[in-house]
């Protein structure tokens, strides 16, 4: 679609007011030169939102969600940046305006729209069917045995194929083609529905636009063996981009600040008829990155939930320890063989309570599964490939046990990879806490600029120093961070003095990692240079 202008970004984000966005999902209350209140992004007793009127941005120091404006709006209607962009301009009543386009991308943008609305129309004529038609009344009688009640299906729009070539007739005295169709996967290449017969559950993205969708087998003689189908991978339809019900699940993912992750379609329903909401389906496939990626918008917890069998297979592993080395905390449901979670969907989070480590459990299975020597060299690469965790401690002590494993400190310079958690923490909280400093106190930037980014450890960190100094546009992380930063200013008070030591420890540890590499000519002078420093430093105690 057409770009915005950047001038009309930046137009809308001083017309909106985020006092009246974030006061529309949750109460805020005046607190100084700052608004504070109960997340909306999570469920919380004491408030630690906070909202800063002037620079219109958000932090919650309880989940770490933040960012501008257009990044609330984003998160709580579930809106791609330009949607965001356009539904603050309608909001607050500022014309927008869009960078010229070809020819050529106008009318690729008129066919994604067209194909979009015809997967749309196509939906609601398949709900129709299922619920209004006579040929119906197995697939409902089916959804009944499953126990799953009208309201819930109707919310997924759940519906039926009838075949032959009922809904392309439709379509084509609707003025859709037969290309479209065919583009859309609602047509086969003779003409007739690419459906026929089958239970379909609408495929929708983020946003609850259908993309396509999955068919499940409702009688013996269906001419496809397989139970479930879907949509062809085309222009719009790429399984391995979705997750099943997340555009439903969003805001319950968000606030629990977890999301569980099942198989199949009929378990994500049948686990939110009984209330348990944060729930996604991955489609019988390991997890992607694209997946992943979505999900790490929202939180950072994973339960996997895997019938016995595909729990140990080797694509489904692949899914698991890619959420893992990505730095989610991730944790295996188990369940009995034979079993899924739709069968006993009441007592699921009983199981959520006993859900297993991804690391303990992975190393399980690869014990069971593996002679000792195979599985001595599997589990050491697989967890040589983790970021240290109490997790991989304790899954190192298992496989020592049965395989007399021994843990190994990785080798490598003292960077911001290789460092103990703790470490790693400490050093955050001096860059941050430096970074906020100069974001209360910006007379104090030319000292941050001598500093300079090499010398910040985190990545995000490092491109925040250039926000930071007004000399780079931030982007959505960068304006997620610098909230994070106006918070722990305010927050914790940090007047200019707290900044200045701030900055003075970040020399200090900057001359200190010099001093490491040094060769004999620079010793004298960078030693000199450390001690002027923690002078300073113990002017201010």
């Amino acid at each position: 679609m057409a770009r915005i202008k950047d001038s009309s970004v930046e137009e809308v984000r001083a017309a909106s007011d985020i006092v009246e966005l974030v006061g529309a999902r949750t109460q805020l209350r005046k607190a100084g030169s700052r608004f504070t209140g109960r997340c909306p992004f999570h469920e919380e007793r004491t408030p630690s939102f906070s909202v800063n009127p002037q620079d219109k941005l958000y932090y919650c120091f309880g989940c770490g969600a933040g960012g501008d404006v257009i990044t609330f709006v984003r998160e709580t209607e579930n809106l791609d940046f330009a949607g965001a962009v356009e539904f603050l301009a309608d909001r607050f009543r500022v014309q927008i305006s869009y960078e010229e386009s070809s020819p050529r991308a106008d009318a690729a943008r008129r066919r994604r729209e067209r194909l979009l609305a015809l997967l749309e129309r196509a939906a609601g004529f398949y709900e129709r069917w299922l619920w209004e038609s006579q040929s119906g009344a197995e697939a409902r009688a089916y959804l009944e045995s499953r126990g799953l009640g009208e309201e819930i299906c109707c919310e997924f729009r759940l519906g039926l194929a009838p075949g032959g070539a009922t809904l392309c007739k439709r379509a084509v005295e609707e003025g859709y083609s037969r290309e479209e169709l065919l583009s859309a996967g609602l047509a086969n290449r003779r003409g007739n529905d690419y459906f026929t017969g089958r239970l379909l559950f609408p495929l929708a993205d983020g946003r609850g636009q259908v993309r396509g969708f999955q068919a499940r087998k409702l009688r013996e003689d269906d001419p496809l063996h397989a139970k479930y189908v879907n949509s062809p991978e085309g222009e719009l339809f790429r399984k391995g981009d979705l997750l099943y019900g997340l555009n439903l699940a969003r805001n319950a993912v968000a606030k629990q600040d977890r999301a569980v992750v099942v198989e199949g379609n009929p378990d994500v329903i049948a686990l939110r008829q009984t209330g348990l909401e944060p729930v996604v389906a991955s489609m019988g496939t390991a997890l992607t990155e694209r997946q992943l990626r979505e999900l790490s918008r929202l939180t950072r917890r994973l339960y996997l939930c895997f019938d016995a069998d595909a729990a140990g297979q080797e694509a489904t592993l692949r899914g698991m320890q890619l959420a893992a080395q990505q730095e989610f905390e991730v944790k295996v449901v188990a369940l009995p063989e034979g079993k899924d979670p739709a069968d006993d969907p009441s007592g699921f989070e009983e199981r959520l309570a006993e859900a297993e480590p991804y690391v303990v459990y992975r190393v399980r299975v690869e014990l069971e599964q593996r002679d000792r020597h195979e599985a001595y060299l599997r589990i050491k690469d697989f967890l040589d490939s983790l970021p240290d965790s109490p997790e991989r401690h304790d899954a190192w002590a298992i496989a020592n046990d049965r395989l007399g494993m021994t843990i190994q400190l990785r080798a490598g310079r003292q960077g911001a990879g290789s460092l103990p958690p703790k470490l790693l923490d400490a050093s955050d909280r001096l860059e941050r806490g430096a970074l906020a400093g100069v974001r209360a106190f910006p007379e104090l930037g030319p000292v941050l600029a001598e500093l300079g980014p090499e010398h910040f450890d985190d990545a995000l960190n490092r491109r925040a120093v250039g926000a930071v100094l007004g000399v780079e546009e931030p982007d959505t992380d960068l304006r997620r961070l610098l909230a994070a930063l106006d918070a722990r200013a305010d927050a914790e008070g940090i007047d200019r003095q707290t900044a200045e030591q701030f900055l003075l420890r970040m020399r200090e540890r900057k001359l200190q990692r010099e001093l490491a590499d040094a060769d004999q000519g620079r010793l004298s002078d960078l030693q000199q240079k450390l001690a002027k420093v923690r002078e300073r430093i113990r002017e201010f105690a």
